[in-house]
């Protein structure tokens, strides 16, 4: 598969969110008069959306037409029956909303590193990936780890209010740690069945929190 107009607007908007998302979970609660839970409501409300505009595109090829009137460059052959790539993050940060209630800080980080990281493994490894593994590349699989670490040392750390909770700095251990979970389960879907894996945008920045989570208090 190389690499098209297409596949790097899709992931300009990943990117978009990657940025957008993250800073909405972190900052709206920190409005004044704004509810702790804001964030989980606004993304719930996106999310419930979402679904319902991907079951009605599936039954009505009027609605499917006009979905892919808009949006149908940047969607990928196989998301013509199943739900797309964006549906998926809108639930991952439910999830990361949910789980990491007292946290935000690990969802800001997880999503942000997972959204980004993906788009960045898939624009180098479709552009310059020769060493295959599976259907990514080393190339693409490094340059995603890569990415991790120099948000974690040159970016996190100036991020206002991200660290607070963490005396201002991420443990060298647990950068790395985090950075290897995004960069391998990125790398190495979960598959259920010998047809059917699990939708890395769901699951990558859910387990990585949670390792986060763990490991910190243990540093």
């Amino acid at each position: 598969m190389a690499l098209t107009k297409e596949e790097i607007n899709r992931k300009l908007l990943h990117i978009i969110s990657g940025c957008s998302i993250p800073a909405g979970i972190l900052y709206l609660p920190k409005i004044p008069g704004a509810p702790e839970k804001l964030p989980m409501l606004i993304i719930g409300v996106l999310l419930a959306l979402s679904i319902a505009v991907e079951l009605i595109r599936f039954r009505m090829p009027a609605v499917q037409k006009l979905f892919y009137s808009m949006a149908g460059t940047m969607l990928r052959k196989e998301e013509n029956k199943k739900l797309t790539g964006s549906t998926y993050i809108f639930a991952s940060s439910f999830l990361c909303t949910i789980i990491f209630a007292n946290q935000p800080h690990i969802s800001f980080m997880v999503l942000n590193l997972f959204i980004l990281g993906d788009a960045v493994a898939a624009i180098v490894g479709l552009s310059i990936g020769r060493i295959k593994i599976g259907k990514k590349s080393l190339e693409g699989f490094l340059a995603c780890f890569i990415l991790c670490l120099t948000l974690f040392f040159a970016v996190y750390p100036h991020v206002p209010l991200l660290l607070d909770q963490w005396n201002g700095r991420v443990p060298l251990t647990l950068t790395i740690i985090a950075s290897l979970c995004i960069a391998v389960l990125e790398l190495f879907p979960i598959k259920i069945t010998g047809n059917f894996s699990l939708n890395d945008n769901l699951y990558v920045p859910v387990v990585t929190g949670l390792v986060m989570m763990k490991v910190y208090p243990l540093l």
